[in-house]
């Protein structure tokens, strides 16, 4: 599946649902016995507030852009200096071994091993400002590997499924988001937020790795995944006996300091080794800036389209109507509530926080389905905006199978979640 037919189905779809919308609303009076819906002048101003989207995301696609510029600067930079001073190498020797049988294409040594490394340690923290521009750095260095430029590398779709599977141990912003909304016990979510998480990752390493043939069963492989199902173990174990209102503050304080020690080695590191800091360092930003200027077109291209299909309303009768299914079975409907913010997070990281925030109003922050919502927020991934910003940065448009093995961690996400959040809070 490329990117080409995805943003087709996105305007096309978006068009069918505002039509049905207008046709709804001209023949209201014959329409609403049948529908069992009133048509409303929303639904007559359809066309109007998807122009106004192409706009308003088009201006946030820009927005985003030029906030890349210093982060990219910053970080690839920083990564520069890192690799000066063989701080990137060091760390990458600790889990190469796994990568090495993840990444079975890619030649030993490769410089994509350090990148991937330090990318998804940072996504593990939570710390997404650090985790793009190291992450389009590894899509770079990736893409040097690749025979064929034109397409996506197994690497490469291994490694975008990977982060788009929302690996992420400390999910400082959701808890920062629902202790500003007067949650009595903000940090709730920390533990079904990890387990949702740790679910979608390996769905995703799961469903990559059998459409490339890679041996799980290694006991290499076995044995890194074991020693991490084993640390999450152990800092659901602290977490879970420390105060609530501590979590925050020290899950908050060590994800920051853990990143700054990171800067202050990789500095160290390059200069015990003689290197000039200060000049690799400008350097790394420069192609930081080159880089975060060559995405724009792709980042317009894409929420552009999402943008379209939100303001069409298509997202709303797809929750809609597994609402009308689930009822037909006579389940509990109680988590449909929090499916827009499911189903909005692969498509726009903000427009799903939208979602979370507009649950914790209408539901409440510590109701059933706010909760079950900050779940979702913080256990999955924007997967198209990912794609879209990564694959730009090194203008592959044939992406293969990319879309359907991220949504299918972002659905295990979602049904992980589902039972999770129930067992926690039901």
């Amino acid at each position: 599946m490329t990117l080409n037919y995805i943003w087709i189905g996105f305007f096309l779809v978006a068009m069918i649902v505002a039509l049905l919308r207008v046709l709804g609303y001209i023949f209201g009076g014959t329409l609403e016995p049948l529908l069992g819906y009133v048509f409303t002048e929303a639904d007559r101003d359809v066309f109007i507030a998807i122009v106004e989207s192409t706009f308003e995301m088009a201006k946030i696609s820009v927005d985003i852009a030029i906030y890349l510029i210093g982060v990219m600067a910053l970080w690839l930079g920083i990564m520069r200096i890192g690799e000066k001073g063989g701080a990137v190498r060091g760390l990458t020797r600790l889990v190469m071994p796994f990568f090495r049988r993840i990444f079975p294409e890619l030649p030993a040594k490769h410089p994509a091993f350090g990148s991937m490394t330090m990318n998804i340690c940072a996504n593990m923290l939570g710390l997404d400002n650090a985790a793009t521009p190291l992450g389009i750095k590894a899509m770079q260095e990736l893409q040097e590997a690749s025979t064929d430029k034109s397409k996506a590398s197994n690497s490469q779709i291994m490694f975008i499924v990977l982060n788009t599977s929302g690996l992420t141990l400390i999910p400082v912003s959701v808890m920062a988001i629902r202790a500003a909304m007067g949650a009595a016990n903000p940090a709730d979510i920390f533990l079904p937020i990890m387990l949702t998480t740790f679910f979608s990752t390996i769905a995703g390493l799961l469903i990559v790795s059998a459409i490339q043939r890679i041996n799980l069963f290694n006991k290499v492989v076995l044995a890194y995944l074991g020693g991490l199902s084993l640390i999450i173990g152990l800092i659901i174990w602290v977490f879970s006996n420390m105060a609530s209102a501590t979590i925050g503050v020290v899950s908050t304080f060590a994800g920051n300091m853990m990143l700054f020690l990171v800067i202050i080695l990789f500095i160290l590191l390059a200069w015990r080794k003689k290197v000039n800091v200060y000049e690799q360092f400008i350097e790394g930003a420069k192609e930081g800036f080159q880089v975060a200027v060559k995405i724009i077109p792709y980042l317009v291209a894409m929420l552009v389209a999402i943008g379209v299909l939100r303001a069409s309303g298509a997202l709303d009768m797809v929750v809609s109507a597994i609402g009308w299914l689930v009822g037909l079975t006579g389940a509990d409907t109680e988590f449909v509530g929090a499916l827009p913010t499911a189903f909005m997070k692969p498509l726009s990281g903000s427009g799903a926080r939208g979602m979370m925030i507009e649950a914790f109003n209408h539901y409440g922050v510590d109701s059933f389905v706010g909760r079950m919502a900050a779940t979702f927020q913080g256990s999955t991934e924007t997967t198209f905006y990912t794609i879209a910003v990564y694959f730009g940065a090194i203008g592959v448009r044939n992406i293969r199978y990319t879309v359907g093995c991220g949504l299918f961690a972002d659905l295990t996400a979602v049904v992980a979640g589902i039972f999770i959040a129930t067992l926690f809070f039901g």
